[in-house]
């Protein structure tokens, strides 16, 4: 499932897919390791664009611009109802999930991709250890953290139970950004999967 950044394939990305959805309970229980991600320097585990609607690809390798966030994503042709204009929100350029939530509430990480986030990795991602203004550092490029929240929607509800959608949209998997985080580029560059994600 892997590809470099110019020849990446691209999967389908059906909700239909199967895979036994979570518990609650499940979920509760995976809190503690989750808090355990490392607060300032983890590891990419996955780099995935966005070619077209529901498509992914995998990548080994990804440019990141302030045109299109991850290059060769959608971000720039998708509308949101949260924008000044109604086109794409410029604090959702890439979005960030973190690789032990995944693994929880997705599965194997051949299906990570269904969440349709960007970045996947092991960081501690939560309100607490990144407030909306910090900054992270992945190969030669830099994000920030913006306020704009990163919630779970129908497609999540469909792809991974309506008791992740509920759990990480609410109480600690909130806190904890379960979700996933919403950024913007401040500078431009080439990240690998295997880099490392640091906070400055």
């Amino acid at each position: 499932m892997n590809a470099s950044a110019d020849t990446g394939t691209a999967t389908r990305s059906d909700s239909s897919d199967e895979a036994r959805h979570r518990s609650a309970a499940e979920l509760e229980a995976a809190l503690p390791h989750i808090r355990q991600a490392p607060g300032s320097t983890g590891i990419i585990h996955l780099i995935v664009r966005r070619p077209a609607e529901d498509a992914r690809e995998v990548l080994d390798v990804a440019e990141i611009n302030d045109a299109e966030g991850v290059a060769g994503d959608t971000w720039n042709q998708r509308g949101s109802p949260s924008s000044a204009d109604g086109g794409p929100h410029p604090d959702a350029q890439i979005t960030i999930m973190s690789a032990r939530s995944a693994a929880v509430v997705i599965g194997p990480v051949e299906r990570w991709p269904l969440a349709g986030d960007q970045i996947y990795a092991d960081l501690d991602i939560s309100h607490a250890t990144l407030p909306a203004g910090a900054q992270l550092r992945l190969g030669d490029a830099i994000l920030e953290v913006t306020a704009k929240p990163h919630r779970g929607c129908a497609k999540f509800a469909a792809r991974f139970g309506r008791d992740a959608l509920r759990f990480v949209n609410t109480g600690e998997g909130r806190d904890l950004r379960m979700r996933g985080v919403n950024c913007r580029v401040v500078q431009p560059g080439t990240v690998r999967a295997g880099d490392p994600i640091t906070r400055l």
